[in-house]
């Protein structure tokens, strides 16, 4: 069966108020979108249990499972059973034609025990980097697939590094009795000794001529796997099955084509590190349609590797269709960055929700990355109880939670003028409507850099409840269409820090100490029209060097 992109999105109209703004989200919405091919297998079938599988929970089946693989991708291809049972394995290899499905009630466990996973040559956050060999794995793989009902769970808890404040005093003391070693400062705790030498070193698992295997070996327990990667792979399926307590992060497609995830559950524990729910990096066609997530970190998110790597990769992450899908805990729900030094394109997300992660759609980078993120439309997304931002644009990434702990202090960054290079990140052209948001810390943020101003996004059809406004910083030729913010008694409501054709219209608000502030010299080109200004103390503020004469009312109402 072949599933059209183009067909995916004959729903989709991004139509934005602006009419420049439409024009450019319909000539983005349906042009030269590519087709993601499906898989198919022949009806052939072998059942684990005829290689010596054993479902007690005890036996290492890693052998009985692999061999299984191997044969029917050998014959042609078709499907490999997992029964119903409890099934302990080491690293399973996904091979062409086959479709490894999991019958109703089956848990495949992957094993605690770390000996089962060899070093490897794999890629972390965009660089390459030497980990543990993935229990789940493809590398140029053709035609293959997970489908079912079962749940596969790779054994995280027994990798992953625990921060003291993310959990009660009580699983605190739980944890700690399990064994393990403590940060001296009491506020980490480490699977093994081996784990926190690791964390200690800068790029520890990064591939250079000195390090050798021994070296490596030394921090083998630090250099964490994820779940699932699915290297150079073509013509994927992954559905209908719970993926749930990896390593690090869960699903990893990487430099793949013709992706379709459907129906699955991805879930870690909201304090997992680096338990990000699906990372796609540098992929190509994909449709992710009917799943739900609820992780420690990002939810869905998108990249395309990092720095100069990444960019020396030069392959972006294009022509993406989410839809249908649920995001719990997650420090986003939508997210692309940081790692996206080989650039984003294409991406459609719609119809959507976001419950309690810590920013609805957040995009991310920072000077070094490079690399261009463009053509982005996001359209009837959810959201509740969002502890950050409803929606965030950041070029300022700075690798830590984006919601401060308790008691923790950070410092906005340093704001300088860099000259621009192919370090340089670029954001723009994003498409954003139809968003509905009860509760959030702020409504809207966007930050660009002083060289480089995030531009051209428009944000058409809001309503948002929220404890702050709209704050945007380095930015130009953005648009605020037909938005209802509740906030009340805000001072501002709307910010503007060097900003550069910077339209609000038609914006509903509850009431404001102060419905404006422009600061900084480098501001122009600032209105607002068809807004009510009675319910403002004050309507204006100007600092830091910024002149009364760049803001235009054009046209209020009551």
């Amino acid at each position: 069966m072949l599933w059209s992109l183009s067909f995916a999105l004959l729903l989709w109209n991004p139509s934005v108020s602006n009419a420049q703004g439409s024009n450019k989200a319909q000539q983005y919405s349906f042009d030269n979108l590519p087709t993601v091919k499906g898989t198919a297998f022949k009806k052939d079938t072998i059942n684990i249990l005829s290689y010596g599988a054993k479902n007690d929970g005890i036996t290492l089946n890693t052998k009985s499972i692999n061999a299984a693989i191997q044969a029917m991708s050998k014959k042609g291809g078709g499907v490999v059973v997992i029964p119903a049972g409890l099934w302990l394995t080491g690293p399973v290899e996904l091979k062409s034609n086959v479709n490894l499905h999991l019958q109703k009630n089956s848990l495949l466990q992957f094993s605690k025990d770390f000996k089962q996973y060899e070093l490897v040559k794999g890629n972390w956050e965009g660089f390459p980097q030497m980990r543990n060999q993935s229990p789940i794995w493809a590398n140029q793989e053709v035609n293959i697939a997970i489908t079912g009902f079962g749940i596969i769970d790779g054994g995280g808890d027994a990798w992953r590094m625990v921060k003291r404040d993310k959990l009660t005093e009580s699983q605190w003391k739980k944890l700690l009795a399990s064994g393990g070693i403590v940060s001296e400062d009491k506020k980490i705790w480490y699977p093994s000794a081996l784990t926190m030498k690791g964390s200690k070193m800068k790029d520890a698992g990064k591939i250079s001529p000195e390090k050798t295997p021994e070296f490596y070996e030394s921090i083998k327990d630090f250099l964490r796997p994820n779940l699932m990667v699915l290297n150079r792979c073509k013509q994927i399926l992954l559905e209908g099955v719970t993926f749930q307590n990896s390593p690090a992060w869960n699903l990893h497609p990487l430099m793949s084509e013709d992706l379709i995830v459907r129906n699955v559950y991805v879930k870690n524990p909201w304090y997992a590190q680096n338990g990000d729910g699906i990372d796609i990096e540098s992929c190509k066609n994909v449709l992710i349609e009917g799943s739900t997530f609820d992780v420690g970190d990002d939810g869905i998110c998108i990249k395309s590797g990092r720095d100069a790597a990444g960019r020396e990769r030069g392959m972006p992450t294009e022509n993406v269709v989410i839809r249908n899908s649920t995001v719990y805990h997650a420090h986003g729900g939508f997210v692309i960055g940081s790692e996206m030094s080989g650039g984003a394109k294409n991406i459609f997300i719609s119809d959507c929700t976001f419950i309690g992660t810590d920013i609805g759609l957040r995009f991310k980078t920072t000077r070094g990355r490079g690399g261009v993120v463009e053509n982005i439309y996001a359209k009837n997304i959810n959201m509740k109880d969002i502890a950050g931002e409803a929606i965030l644009f950041d070029m300022y990434y700075a690798a830590v939670d984006p919601v401060p702990l308790t008691g923790e202090q950070r410092l906005a960054p340093k704001v300088e003028l860099l000259p621009v290079t192919e370090e340089t990140p670029i954001f723009r052209k994003f498409y954003i409507q139809n968003i509905v948001c009860d509760g959030a810390s702020k409504a809207v943020f966007i930050r660009g850099l002083p060289e480089m101003s995030i531009s051209d996004i428009y944000l058409d059809n809001l309503v948002i409840k929220a404890d702050e406004g709209v704050d945007i910083q380095e930015a130009k030729n953005i648009h605020l269409t037909n938005a209802h913010l509740d906030i009340p008694g805000a001072k501002p409501l709307l910010y503007i820090q060097n900003g550069k054709s910077i339209n609000f219209k038609n914006i509903d608000y509850t009431n404001a100490e102060l419905l404006l502030r422009v600061s900084g010299a480098e501001n122009k080109d600032l209105k607002i029209s068809d807004t009510g200004t009675t319910k403002a103390k004050v309507l204006s503020e100007f600092t830091h060097g910024a002149k009364p004469e760049v803001f235009e009312i054009k046209k209020t109402k009551k």
